[in-house]
C-alpha cells in the first residue's frame, strides 16, 4: 500500500498493484433503458434499438467473467466548467430524468461509489496539474449519461462505481489542449486503480457521431423511422470504427479532432481520450459488438479486453521459449 492518506482502504481488500481489466465504449442514449423496459425506468416501450442492446448483453456477460471491484464511467452529460469532478458519496439514490427525453427515461437509480478510489483519483490528478474536486452532497442527482451506461453494462447494479464529470472548459481553447487534459486525467486514474489494488473497468459513456434529427416519429421505439443523420456521418463512423477494430490507436488518436469537427461527435467531451489513456493506449483490437442509430446519431459498443490480451501474450512468450529449447 502506498502512503497517500487513504485511510479508507482495507489492506485486506485489495491486491499489492490493482490493473484495468478491460474497457468498454459505452453509448447511453435514454433510448436503449427505455426499449428494455427495466422496472426502475417508470416508461414503458414496445422494445426497439434491439442491435445495441443485444450488443450490451455480450458485455454484461464478460463483465459477469471479469468479477471486478469496481466500474469507473465518464459521462459527457456530467458537465463542470472548474475541474474535473468525482462521486464520492458512499450511497446515491434518486430519480434521474433525461431533460430532453423525459418521456423515454425518469429512472429510479440506487448505487454504491467506491469513494476511496475516488479520492486516490482526485490525488493522483492534482499530483499532474489536474483541477479535481469531490462531489460529496449527500442528494446529488446522477446524469442519465453515466446511469445508461452503468445499467446497460450491468442492470444488477452490484458492482460499486466512481462516476467522473466532463470538464468542458478546456474546449475553449483548442482541442489539443483539451485532449491533453484528458491524458493526464487518464494517468491519474490508472495510478490511482494500481495505488489502490482495485481490478476495474474503465467505461466511456458516449456515442460517435452526433449529429441528429429534430423530430421523432409519434412511437419513438418505430424502427421503421431509425436511420443514421447523413452518409458522410456514417462513412466518418465506419472509418473511426475500422481504426479501433485494427487496434491503430495512434492513427485514432490523430483523427479525432478532424472527427469531432466534421460529425459533432460527443467523443469531443474526452471520454473516450480519457479511457484510452487510462489503458495506456492499447494497441489490442477492438471487439465491437454492434452499431447502430438514435435519432440518427452513431453509436458502437466497443471493448477492448485487456486481460485477454495479456494472457495471449503470455502464452505466447511462453510458447516462443519451449521452441527456443
Amino acid at each position: 500500500m502506498v502512503d497517500r492518506g487513504f485511510a479508507n482502504v482495507d489492506p485486506k481488500s485489495v491486491s499489492p498493484q490493482g490493473e484495468i481489466l478491460a474497457g468498454f465504449l459505452a453509448p447511453h442514449p435514454p433510448h436503449l433503458v427505455y426499449g428494455e423496459n427495466p422496472p426502475q425506468n417508470k416508461p414503458r416501450s414496445k422494445g426497439g434499438w434491439e442491435p445495441l442492446r443485444w450488443a450490451y448483453e455480450k458485455c454484461r456477460e464478460k463483465i459477469k467473467a471479469l468479477e471486478p471491484d469496481v466500474i469507473l464511467v465518464h459521462s459527457p452529460h456530467w458537465q463542470t466548467i472548474v475541474g474535473h469532478h468525482f462521486l464520492a458519496v458512499p450511497q446515491l439514490k434518486g430519480l434521474s430524468v433525461d431533460p430532453i427525453f423525459p418521456h423515454l427515461f425518469q429512472y429510479n437509480f440506487e448505487m454504491n461509489v467506491d469513494v476511496p478510489l475516488a479520492e486516490a483519483c482526485i490525488q493522483e490528478a492534482t499530483d499532474l496539474g489536474l483541477t479535481a474536486k469531490k462531489m460529496d452532497h449527500p442528494n446529488f442527482r446522477v446524469d442519465y449519461g453515466t446511469i445508461v451506461s452503468l445499467h446497460m453494462l450491468n442492470p444488477d447494479w452490484d458492482i460499486p462505481v466512481v462516476g467522473i464529470s466532463a470538464n468542458n472548459s478546456p474546449y475553449y481553447y483548442s482541442h489539443d489542449f483539451a485532449q491533453d487534459q484528458m491524458i493526464k486525467l487518464g494517468e491519474a486514474t490508472r495510478r490511482a486503480i494500481e495505488k489502490t489494488g482495485r481490478r476495474a473497468i474503465v467505461v466511456a459513456s458516449n456515442t460517435l457521431s452526433h449529429l441528429h434529427f429534430d423530430r421523432e416519429p409519434d412511437i419513438p421505439e418505430d424502427m421503421s423511422q431509425e436511420a443514421v443523420y447523413s452518409f458522410d456521418q456514417y462513412q466518418w463512423d465506419m472509418r473511426v470504427i475500422d481504426l479501433m477494430r485494427q487496434g491503430k490507436v495512434d492513427e485514432l488518436m490523430e483523427v479525432l479532432p478532424e472527427f469531432m469537427e466534421k460529425t459533432f461527435a460527443e467523443v469531443r467531451a474526452g471520454s473516450l481520450v480519457w479511457m484510452l489513456s487510462a489503458m495506456g493506449f492499447p494497441k489490442t483490437p477492438a471487439s465491437i459488438h454492434g452499431y447502430g442509430t438514435v435519432i440518427g446519431t452513431g453509436n458502437v459498443v466497443a471493448e477492448w479486453d485487456l486481460i485477454g490480451a495479456k494472457n495471449n501474450m503470455d502464452l505466447t512468450t511462453q510458447e516462443t521459449a519451449v521452441c527456443q529449447k
